[in-house]
């Protein structure tokens, strides 16, 4: 018998507002006996190498509302985690037992949905959002950036404003949150694509990393700097894109400084993932959105995955971070009993690009 450890993350208690690591989650101890595991037709076993831990997973923790039903699609509701149940991430995983003829034993993948657990056992129904990892450019990348931004991670930043920002040499784009993980890509892309760069970020160590280890044209700290008064004096001829990780009030000050026809990238809204849905911030001035002709559009990325445009994606990150055109930082914990506070450090305006879990040695 091979029975081994499988410790997982479940969800203890629906959070409210911020969520609290020992109030709303727990560390179950597991075991897997993956020798004598039966799969299913097309069913497989991971184990986990590397997990992501992700600003949107607050979104699944909630509890379901029938008031606010019309707030949440069908595909959102399904993913809402039950208590007791082990709750779900993306990140880079191997294959050690399959009975899946696509899949062999030491293939490595990228997955939208694995489980905050050391290994995972994945039903038939559940193998469409893995995606191959190619060995050999280890060679020039760690593994722990396909887990944070060389797959689904930066394949975000990069579709997103290159065809909803549709950026043009010389334009101006502001980026809120811009040192967080998504931040720090739209940036440098921005940088690439010969815009001008404007971020904000929650800490002055935050703004010198973008000042100076991202050559942002400008940056500030909004918890220094009244946000109106920033813009005007760093985005002097308006905003032509709006990169949006923040939403409420921040919006509602950056549409003031948006330009005719400017376009709004909607990624996140972190600022109001915490809140009761009665307490959301309500955008006073959104009617500047047709008096300007602004396009404002959000986006999941499973829309771009296992298109074209994830090819282009992983053509051109890969050039970019050989040639060194892209900085990039992460914050790498050990062990899944960290993955909760890992989690809820995310809110607390403190890090500084991606926080990647890493679950076992590769």
């Amino acid at each position: 018998m091979t029975i081994i450890s499988n410790k997982g993350v479940v969800l203890k208690a629906h959070p409210k507002g911020m969520p609290k690591v020992d109030e709303h989650f727990e560390l179950v101890d597991r075991t897997i006996d993956i020798e004598n595991l039966k799969l299913g037709e097309n069913e497989f076993v991971l184990r986990n190498l590397y997990l992501s831990l992700d600003p949107y997973v607050r979104l699944t923790l909630k509890e379901h509302e029938p008031k606010h039903e019309r707030t949440i699609n069908k595909a959102s509701k399904k993913q809402l985690v039950q208590i007791g149940q082990i709750i779900i991430g993306a990140g880079v995983s191997e294959i050690i037992k399959t009975n899946n003829p696509n899949f062999k034993v030491g293939d490595l993948v990228y997955a939208l949905n694995l489980g905050w657990e050391e290994y995972s056992h994945i039903k038939s129904d559940a193998t469409s959002n893995f995606f191959f990892i190619n060995k050999d450019l280890l060679k020039d990348i760690p593994l722990s950036y396909f887990a944070s931004f060389i797959k689904r991670g930066g394949l975000a930043p990069y579709a997103s404003l290159k065809y909803i920002g549709k950026p043009k040499e010389g334009e101006t784009i502001f980026v809120s949150a811009a040192a967080g993980f998504v931040g720090q890509l739209v940036g440098q892309i921005a940088k690439i694509k010969g815009l001008r760069v404007v971020g904000s970020a929650g800490s002055d160590e935050k703004v010198d990393y973008l000042l100076n280890e991202l050559k942002f044209d400008a940056a500030f700290n909004y918890k220094k700097t009244d946000l109106n008064k920033a813009l005007s004096e760093y985005c002097p001829n308006g905003i032509d894109i709006y990169y949006e990780n923040v939403g409420g009030q921040t919006l509602e000050t950056v549409l003031n400084h948006c330009n005719q026809f400017s376009r709004i990238v909607v990624c996140g809204m972190i600022s109001q993932y915490n809140l009761p849905f009665n307490e959301k911030y309500g955008v006073k001035n959104l009617e500047i959105i047709f008096l300007r002709s602004i396009t404002m559009q959000g986006f999941i990325v499973s829309q771009y995955l296992g298109t074209d445009i994830q090819n282009e994606f992983e053509k051109d990150f890969t050039e970019w971070i050989k040639a060194g055109k892209i900085v990039y930082r992460e914050k790498v914990i050990d062990g899944i009993e960290n993955i909760a506070e890992g989690f809820v450090n995310l809110f607390d305006g403190r890090n500084i690009g991606r926080t990647i879990v890493k679950v076992s040695d590769y």
